[in-house]
């Protein structure tokens, strides 16, 4: 999960689990711990307030500039 938020992208959940092929409920794993972490980032969407976006920490910013 890591080394795929280090490209810079938010992602969705979804987008997540197409990406790495784990099952929704490991990334849903995955997502939580590193959130507690403090390593990761969740942001809400504006368009659908169903749907939140992940990030590293910090790469948001490099992530909208790029």
């Amino acid at each position: 999960m890591y080394k795929i938020l280090e490209s810079g992208r938010q992602m969705t959940q979804k987008e997540l689990v197409m990406e790495t092929s784990l099952s929704s409920r490991t990334v849903r794993y995955a997502l939580r711990r590193l959130k507690d972490e403090g390593i990761i980032i969740e942001r809400h969407s504006f368009i659908d307030a169903r749907q939140s976006f992940y990030a590293l920490e910090g790469a948001v910013g490099r992530a909208t500039t790029a």
